[in-house]
């Protein structure tokens, strides 16, 4: 595996529109779960930034890249707590979202009452977009391939609400291919 935000000809510029959907949101101590090579580090302050990463290549390329920022393949320990939390373009690779956003959701700061979770993913509309631009090298083939389910509104509001979340912002972006979802503890 690599860093899919750097395989196809586009996905830098989505990369890139994600974590400008995404930076309004960033507050705190962050984190970057599902860090990539590390690209969000650069709006964040290095003592407030965690990132954390499954694929080995993709962290060393972000500790080449960020050498002051904290990047990891390990889970932080549960008693490591952020004020936010960000996923881009993660959601949709999972088999339980729920569970995922339960994990999630165990590290967000008690004490903060507006800590929160911030999601990115692909508009289930937009799977045929993906599907084919993948075909000719627009965008990532391994991320189109390991898609489990993409989720549109209504799905992100019932995982959420199943993980114990509240959904308290929602928009799509990227002329609607792409959607951001906020979440904080609670339901409604």
């Amino acid at each position: 595996m690599s860093d899919q935000g750097t395989e196809g000809l586009l996905s830098p510029y989505l990369r890139k529109k994600r974590i400008q959907a995404a930076a309004p949101h960033l507050k705190g101590r962050v984190l970057d779960f599902g860090c990539g090579s590390g690209a969000l580090a650069t709006l964040i302050e290095p003592d407030k930034y965690l990132g954390y990463e499954i694929d080995s290549d993709s962290i060393q390329q972000a500790q080449i890249l960020y050498p002051k920022h904290c990047f990891t393949s390990e889970l932080p320990e549960s008693s490591n707590k952020f004020d936010t939390i960000v996923s881009l373009a993660v959601i949709e690779h999972i088999s339980d979202p729920i569970e995922f956003l339960r994990i999630l959701a165990a590290y967000l700061n008690e004490t903060a009452s507006s800590s929160q979770i911030v999601v990115t993913t692909p508009h289930p509309l937009f799977d045929w977009v993906h599907y084919l631009g993948a075909k000719i090298g627009l965008f990532s083939k391994s991320a189109n391939e390991e898609h489990e389910d993409l989720l549109n509104r209504s799905k992100l509001e019932f995982v959420g609400k199943q993980a114990r979340l509240m959904l308290i912002s929602y928009r799509r972006f990227l002329f609607g291919a792409n959607q951001i979802a906020i979440y904080t503890k609670g339901s409604k």
